[in-house]
Formats: C-alpha cells, structure tokens, sequence
C-alpha cells in the first residue's frame, strides 16, 4: 500500500474520515500519480545519457466545498517521495507567472512563454495546486501555452484541486474560444475525479458555531480561534507558528497575512480597512482564501465613513466570491453603522452580513455564483 493511502486508511480507522467512494477514488488516482512519479528514472544508461524519466499523468480533482479536495491534496503532497515537488495557490502561481512575463518582454527577446515556462520548471516535476479557478482574461489568453510547456515541453506533473469541472472553467468569460485548448489540454493530459460525495467535511468542522460574534473580548475571541483551528487542523498549543504570507496586491504592493493557513487567513479590522485600500486590494484577499477571520470590527460612527465604506467594499468582494465569513465585533450588523455618510446604503451590507452566516451561504463553494 502506497504512503498516501496508508494514511488516508488511518484517517477512516481513527473515524477522521467517513466512507466515501468518491473520496476513495480520489485517494487512489493520487496514489497512481505518485507511483508514477517515484518509479527509478532508469538503469546506468538513463543517468548517463541524462535521459528526463516520462511524465507521470496528472490529476484534476473537482467538487463542491468540504469534500476533502484540500485534505487529500495534503496527503498527496506530503507523502509524495521526492524532492523535486512544489506547491501553490493557483491565484498565486498566475500573479507569479504574469511578473515573470512582465520582465521578459522588458528584454524584447521574442514570445515570453517559453522561457518563463523554462524557468518555473527548473528542478521540478510536480506541480501541485489549491483551487484552480480562472477569473479574468489575462490568465485565460495564456494558460493554454504556458501548461502546455510545462507538460509537455518540461514534463511537468500538474494535480490540481478546483471547485468546477474543467468544462466550467471561465465559462462566459471574454475571448473563451482561446480558453479551450486548455481544456483539452486537462482531458488529455490529467486524470478527472470528480468528488461531490455525501459528507460535506467542511461544514461538518464548523458545523455549531456561530460565524458573527460580538461583543468584542475573550470570548468572541476564543470563537473565532476555534474556527482557524477547525478548518486548518493547527493545534491550538502551537498558535504561535502559525504561518504568515504576504498577499502579491500587484504594481509591486504586498498585503502582510498575519495568518495565513490552507485557504484560511486572519486579518485585523484596522489592517483591511483602516488604511487605504480599493476595490483591487479586497478582490485579491478574496480569490486567494475561502475563509476570512476579521476581528476587532467596531462600532461605526460618522468620524469613519472612509472605513466605513471600505468595509462596504470588502464585504462585496467576500460575498461574490462566496468567502466565509467568520468575526468579531463590538455589535450585530444592524447597529455597527446607524449613522453617518452613505449610512442608508449600508443596509445592504447588513443584509449581505447576515445571509453570510446562512447556512446556504456556507455551503456554497469559493467562488460559485449564489
């Protein structure tokens, strides 16, 4: 029995894990790309000829939220034997590779795909991503290059996790048909799996608690600690280790995350909202994570329309993107802001606040449309 299932049959013994068939179909296609992957690359003559070994078929596992596509990209990932292995963000990997085009053409040496693709494939064979989703038409016009050199050219293992079946991926969005070799690209060179099994594991973690906590103090606190930990699966005793990241904002700007953990990020009221920052800033925080923790939310007076309205931004683009919302504030949504500048359009926000803590709204996926 390969690493990964081993560990995945202990996490149903424990009671961890329920049965899923799905799931377990999942488990074994990334179990088959492993074994790819970790075969001998060949006798003396492959190393002395510095023959590349074959390109192990890859894996796109897709499904709704909670169904175990993050856990099992966990156990693929760190059981996967070999070293030269690298995983990403999706929405990360794209900012990375548009800087990288961007000085290329600085050089005015020709089409910039095949090096970039050269470079990111430099000492690596598996290429392993959280939520492949494509929201915009930069990323779209180049994708279908890019992969393909990476796979093919660099023989590059791509597994990838995602909350639409390849077929869905920017769909209605500008210029598809330069979209679609992608997509066949996926069919030809990726194992699909599709998990929308019964047990939705995500909310049964969060299943109980309240996601709008207030007033502020150590009990909403520790509510809001208790979800990081339910969803992220970091012990309590190490909070302290948990790690951060710096969100790439673009133009050369960067968000400090002061937690940042599988899809999970903790951000302070003041950090998002009490500096300057637009619509951009807010849609980078919420295609980048499934999950916000936003504490210290206070009372809203007239002296902070400008954070006020900020926060109307923020909460647009968590709720379009479907983030879950989880956080701590001096009062419900109805009496965070009763007066002041754009006060009456505010209501919206509340009610968008308080259909988030629904759980119909909880059981949609990142990014899915309502």
């Amino acid at each position: 029995m390969s690493a990964l299932l081993a560990r995945y049959a202990s996490l149903l013994a424990s009671g961890e894990l329920r049965p899923d068939p799905e799931q377990q179909a999942a488990a074994q296609a990334l179990a088959r790309v492993q074994a790819q992957l970790e075969k001998p690359s060949g006798g003396l003559l492959a190393r002395l000829t510095a023959l590349r070994p074959p390109t192990a078929r890859g894996a796109y596992l897709w499904g709704g939220v909670g169904r175990g596509k993050s856990m099992l990209m966990d156990l693929f990932h760190d059981t996967l034997a070999i070293s030269a292995k690298r995983r990403v963000h999706f929405h990360a990997f794209m900012q990375e590779v548009h800087q990288r085009i961007r000085a290329e053409r600085e050089k005015e040496l020709g089409d910039p795909i095949a090096p970039v693709a050269a470079a990111l494939a430099a000492d690596l064979r598996c290429l392993a991503f959280d939520e492949m989703v494509v929201n915009n038409s930069a990323d779209a016009m180049i994708m279908s290059r890019l992969f393909r050199a990476l796979i093919e050219d660099h023989g590059v293992t791509v597994v990838t996790t995602s909350n639409r079946a390849p077929q869905a991926l920017y769909k209605d969005g500008l210029n598809r048909e330069h979209f679609l070799p992608f997509i066949d690209l996926i069919a030809t060179q990726l194992d699909v799996v599709e998990l929308n099994g019964p047990t939705d594991y995500r909310l049964d973690r969060i299943g109980g608690l309240a996601t709008w906590h207030c007033p502020l103090g150590d009990a909403a606190t520790a509510q809001v600690r208790e979800a990081f930990f339910r969803l992220t699966d970091f012990a309590p005793e190490d909070a302290a280790h948990v790690p951060a990241a710096d969100l790439d904002l673009g133009g050369g700007r960067k968000l400090h995350v002061p937690k940042s953990l599988k899809g999970v990020a903790v951000f302070s009221f003041k950090r998002l909202c009490g500096e300057a920052r637009g619509a951009a800033d807010y849609l980078a925080v919420a295609r980048t994570y499934h999950t916000i923790i936003l504490v210290g939310i206070p009372c809203l007076g007239p002296d902070m329309r400008n954070e006020a309205a900020r926060f109307v931004t923020l909460i647009d683009a968590l709720y379009e993107h479907k983030v879950k919302l989880f956080a701590t504030a001096a009062a419900t949504p109805e009496n965070l802001y009763p007066k002041g500048d754009g006060a009456f359009e505010f209501e919206r926000t509340v009610s968008r606040l308080n259909e988030m803590q629904s759980e119909a709204y909880l059981a949609l996926g990142h990014g899915e449309a309502g």
